[in-house]
């Protein structure tokens, strides 16, 4: 059974920084990306950025809203993926879930939450203004 550990959220000011860390544990991974979503109460879950990781070649991808604020990376031999979120916004404030992606998929496809097989928990990200 794949365990998820998010950590990192918490508020901030607008114009701030924060750094979540995710882990997926339990499991082997050989050929697979990890993603971070958020969500608002009453709103579909919406792409954030994505890492994958494809025999030694990394891809990354990122949604409009937060290109050139927000930065993924990961530590592929410790299953763990970070999300750098710098300038952040009132409107950024949301849960953000981290999620394992099994295989590789292709970009449009990381941008879709119905694709991934695993889902952390959730941490809370509030922006005050």
């Amino acid at each position: 059974q794949v365990h998820m550990v998010e950590s990192g959220g918490g508020l901030v000011p607008a114009g701030g920084s924060l750094r979540l860390s995710c882990t997926a544990s339990g499991r082997a991974f050989r050929y697979y990306a990890m993603g971070w979503f958020r969500q608002a109460p009453g709103k579909e879950r919406e792409f954030v950025a994505a890492i994958r990781w494809d025999d030694g070649s990394v891809s990354t991808h990122y949604a409009d809203s937060v290109k050139g604020r927000f930065t993924i990376s990961g530590d592929n031999a410790k299953n763990t993926v970070y999300l750098q979120m710098n300038s952040l916004k009132p409107e950024d404030t949301n849960i953000y879930y981290c999620a394992v992606y099994v295989g590789i998929p292709d970009t449009a496809t990381m941008a879709r939450p119905d694709g991934y097989d695993y889902w952390g928990q959730g941490t809370q990200v509030t922006v005050s203004s």
